[in-house]
């Protein structure tokens, strides 16, 4: 068992669980009827209880269940200050993560029983009126070069560690320009997105000027949990929803897509993109014709 207060966490906002694997090696064949060592994402459940009263199960590798649990908290709006918690008891024999609070949640049956099944991995599950709530954010707006881009989906490369040895999991990370500060992996992207942002709210960190990225879809739940976590830019090497985009321009999210090597889609926020290395190939007017459409 793994036992953690609020101020435990603070001084630990990296904490990770040493016993867990991320990954677990099996035998496969492959298509030239071998048989080889590969490896396969180590998914596991974690089922949240919250002053003892069961909330959800979450399907997570495992690897920063506090942060995973503390954002998932924090964006769902279960818990809305961070000095209400009074501890976070991880328990890997039960597969059980234990919340106490210094003070009953205000509401909780309100919270739950008003819940939406979003497309997240797994069936994320949205929890209260945040469809209420985003109506009232406000992002700011930063500019972003294209070489920045560029750049950062450079640097990303040498993150997915566990997705490069078994695959199956989505990886997200806190960005800021081209640096990457915090990068977390998880079998469901919305686990990942939730895990940021606990890490954000540990280390009381601003989301206004950073960039966030996912390898998974864009879809509204993903663009409602950045705008939460007040971050103006949504980048990812998926797709984007139609819903996704409609709430991006509603609160001013910058949501770019497809997002692999030199080619990018700008779904929303193309005028807050600088144009500084335009491929060759694709010509110097005819872009710049695009992004005037796009502000138009």
């Amino acid at each position: 068992m793994i036992h953690n207060t609020t101020e435990d966490l603070l001084y630990k906002p990296e904490m990770t669980d040493a016993g867990l694997d991320a990954s677990a090696p099996v035998s496969a064949v492959d298509e030239f009827c071998k048989i080889r060592t590969s490896y396969i994402a180590a998914e596991r459940p974690l089922t949240i209880y919250l002053d003892k009263r069961e909330i959800i199960t979450v399907m997570t590798l495992g690897t920063q269940p506090e942060l995973l649990i503390l954002g998932w908290l924090r964006n769902q709006n279960m818990i809305t200050n961070i000095k209400q918690l009074k501890s976070i008891q991880v328990d890997w024999e039960t597969d059980s993560v234990a919340v106490t609070t210094h003070q009953p949640v205000a509401d909780i049956e309100n919270k739950l029983n008003k819940r939406t099944i979003t497309t997240g991995c797994g069936q994320g599950t949205v929890f209260g009126s945040l469809m209420d709530n985003i109506e009232k954010i406000k992002l700011p707006e930063i500019s972003i070069k294209q070489s920045t881009i560029y750049e950062l989906l450079t640097s990303l490369n040498n993150y997915n560690e566990v997705y490069k040895r078994a695959g199956a999991v989505h990886g997200c990370a806190l960005c800021q320009q081209s640096k990457i500060l915090h990068f977390v992996e998880d079998v469901g992207r919305h686990n990942a997105v939730d895990a940021i942002a606990g890490h954000m709210w540990l280390n009381q960190t601003t989301g206004n000027d950073k960039i966030f990225y996912t390898t998974g879809r864009l879809t509204s739940e993903m663009v409602i949990k950045v705008a939460q976590m007040g971050i103006p830019v949504l980048l990812s090497r998926s797709g984007v929803t139609q819903m996704g985009r409609e709430l991006a321009r509603k609160v001013g999210v910058t949501l770019i897509a497809r997002a692999k090597g030199r080619h990018f889609l700008i779904y929303h926020g193309a005028e807050f993109i600088q144009f500084d290395v335009i491929p060759k190939s694709a010509g110097s007017s005819k872009p710049k014709a695009k992004v005037q459409q796009l502000r138009s």
